[in-house]
């Protein structure tokens, strides 16, 4: 990912909320051919630090190719709006905010017992906040450890982390204040998008 210095960010709690609150996102990786599939990713922690869990159908063309070792590399796109050139008080060109983070790394399959762990944790992080949740505990193991044969769980272990947060970082005070005005006026993630730039004290 390419990201200039202004818009790049070391902050792990960042990327940790965009990976946490924007769960679903692209496993791409290029071993035979070039593939991408959206799931559904955990972030975790160890003695070793932080990585990365998932699971695809295992009929999936990754699920066949994948192995220990393969380099594979996480696309997730947090908040985002589209910033309008006529907001400006001068000529320019129209562009878009965005947080984002990439996490390359390497695969290490999980076995039946770690892809149950996952699944039933990702089960919970979803459905704990559903009116009437249903938690894999309540489904009986026999089902779930049927539905598990066509799944295929990995561990990815970072070895790059890129973390882009651009707010209209290069923008003069009327026009960034004049960009927040216009967003906190448009739908939820431009909303979101407008808070985040009052987040960054730019002025």
């Amino acid at each position: 990912m390419y990201i200039p210095k202004i818009y790049k960010s070391e902050d792990s709690e960042l990327m940790k909320k965009i990976i946490s609150e924007n769960g679903f996102a692209l496993l791409i990786t290029g071993k035979e051919k070039l593939s991408a599939t959206h799931s559904m990713f955990l972030l975790n922690e160890n003695e070793n630090g932080f990585y990365l869990e998932t699971h695809i159908s295992k009929g999936n063309f990754q699920a066949k190719v994948l192995q220990n070792g393969d380099e594979v590399l996480c696309d997730f796109l947090g908040a985002h709006a589209y910033i309008s050139s006529s907001w400006y008080d001068h000529e320019n060109v129209s562009t878009w905010n965005y947080e984002a983070v990439q996490i390359r790394g390497t695969v290490e399959l999980m076995t039946d017992e770690e892809l149950y762990e996952h699944l039933r944790k990702l089960t919970f992080k979803y459905e704990k906040i559903q009116k009437c949740p249903v938690f894999m505990e309540n489904m009986g193991d026999e089902f779930v450890r049927e539905e598990m044969k066509g799944a295929f769980g990995l561990m990815i272990i970072p070895t790059e982390m890129f973390i882009v947060q651009k707010l209209s970082q290069n923008r003069k005070e009327e026009d960034f204040k004049n960009i927040i005005s216009q967003l906190e006026n448009g739908d939820e993630n431009e909303r979101e998008i407008a808070k985040k730039m009052k987040r960054i004290n730019k002025f």
